[in-house]
């Protein structure tokens, strides 16, 4: 019995391209968790490496601020090498130089200049491997699960964010730090490798797959071939008031996100919670953002792109508030890091799915590589920021309250777009 063909005609689509097209997600998923490793890893090095090299938190965290230049400046470059190229001849090149750059973090000698150094390299080889490498390949591939499918790629970082913390908490305990860099690079690296050498197939494998015997398998491929013809140039891109808007929400989230994201580990301790709590409480970080992500993905595929942005959004400003109340006992604690974590996951997947709706994908690449380019900004002086914030009052209150209402203002910016234009989106989602 042909369970695809007694399928209501609204899902009948969603179910054949994922059928069809989910190892692609399955790699994106890997990839980007790969991609993801180092920020969400980094809390757990602040005391070893503190503590050895007698750096302050301010010293650790500029390695991660000083990595993002190389995105801020380089990040439509290689959009516009995935435009051109495909992801597959862009990542499985970043795959292997960024498992060779983490795995060198191991050898430090104690230099400052050699880690600033070393974060600098992190952040050009990554570039190969990055949000846009693989949200390219999904908005291109999948038309009417596209959310979703975004979804289920980008919670390879919530994956990571769930993982890489008690992860890399016992490997320094039980092997120390250099040894837990070597094991991140090689062996996290060989995980996402694999895969990607055996499926990662992009516009060139599509548009010579044969024909399905299925009428609506066919007409969903032909969508996925066809649908990057059409959308703005990079100059109009950049003049179009809703991708502005989408840019200035996206650039807040990811300030405030981030920043809180990767000083979490600290904030917690510095709350009273033990290091061990700690690191096993931004575990439900990680599970909440898987959440988030799968939740808006299937709310946005059927629902208002804008409105579902908003609200997930402007949950994390509330969630935020939690952060501050030092009476707070490890149950609400918790809560409020599933509420941040929900939304928190989901702010690029949202700017990946409504880039593509306001601008197309026809310059898809470069369009999502400015954005990225704002984003690596907001990355490179969000954890700084709360890291200064905290050497110089001794506490993290500051941040803090900047973030929650940051967070609002990013959910009043998605809640002013306009209708998505008819030939870029699904007209159901032009509400």
């Amino acid at each position: 019995m042909n369970r695809s063909a007694d399928a209501p005609p609204a899902i009948r689509p969603k179910r054949e391209e994922w059928q069809r097209h989910w190892p692609i997600v399955l790699v994106g998923f890997l990839g980007f968790g790969f991609y993801s490793l180092m920020p969400n890893a980094l809390g757990l090095y602040v005391s070893p490496l503190s503590n050895e090299f007698g750096w302050t938190r301010t010293q650790v965290m500029a390695g991660l601020s000083a990595s993002t230049f190389a995105a801020i400046f380089l990040s439509p470059l290689v959009g516009g090498l995935v435009d051109r190229f495909g992801s597959r001849r862009v990542a499985l090149p970043g795959l292997v130089l960024t498992s060779l750059v983490i795995a060198s973090f191991g050898f430090i000698s104690g230099s400052f200049t050699q880690w600033i150094s070393l974060w600098i390299l992190l952040s050009v080889v990554m570039l190969l491997i990055k949000s846009t490498v693989w949200t390219a390949i999904v908005t291109r591939t999948f038309v009417d699960a596209r959310s979703l499918a975004l979804a289920v790629t980008m919670s390879g970082t919530s994956f990571a964010q769930s993982l890489a913390p008690p992860l890399a908490r016992w490997m320094v305990d039980d092997i120390g730090w250099r040894n837990s860099f070597i094991a991140f690079g090689l062996g996290w690296g060989l995980v996402a490798l694999l895969p990607a050498m055996l499926f990662l197939f992009d516009r060139d494998r599509m548009m010579s797959a044969p024909s399905s015997p299925s009428a609506d398998k066919a007409e969903t491929d032909s969508k996925a071939v066809t649908a990057p013809q059409t959308g703005l140039t990079l100059s109009q891109a950049l003049r179009a008031p809703p991708l502005i808007r989408i840019a200035i929400a996206i650039f807040l989230v990811m300030f405030t996100g981030i920043g809180i994201l990767i000083n979490q580990v600290p904030i917690l301790v510095d709350a009273g919670i033990e290091r061990d709590q700690a690191a096993y409480l931004t575990s439900l970080y990680g599970i909440a953002a898987i959440a988030g992500k799968l939740a808006t993905g299937w709310l946005m595929d059927r629902y208002s792109p804008r409105l579902i942005g908003a609200l997930t959004v402007g949950l994390s400003g509330l969630a935020f508030l939690i952060l501050l109340d030092r009476s707070a006992n490890i149950p609400l604690i918790a809560l409020g890091l599933l509420m941040i974590g929900y939304a928190a996951g989901t702010k690029l997947q949202i700017c990946a799915y409504l880039t593509g709706l306001y601008g197309g994908l026809l310059n898809y690449g470069k369009i999502f590589g400015v954005m990225s380019s704002l984003t690596a900004v907001a990355v490179s002086i969000g954890p700084l920021s709360a890291a200064y914030t905290f050497d110089l009052t001794g506490s993290y209150a500051g941040f803090i309250w900047a973030a929650s209402a940051l967070s609002l203002v990013a959910a009043w910016l998605l809640l002013g777009l306009g209708p998505v234009p008819d030939e870029f989106g699904p007209e159901q989602t032009a509400q």
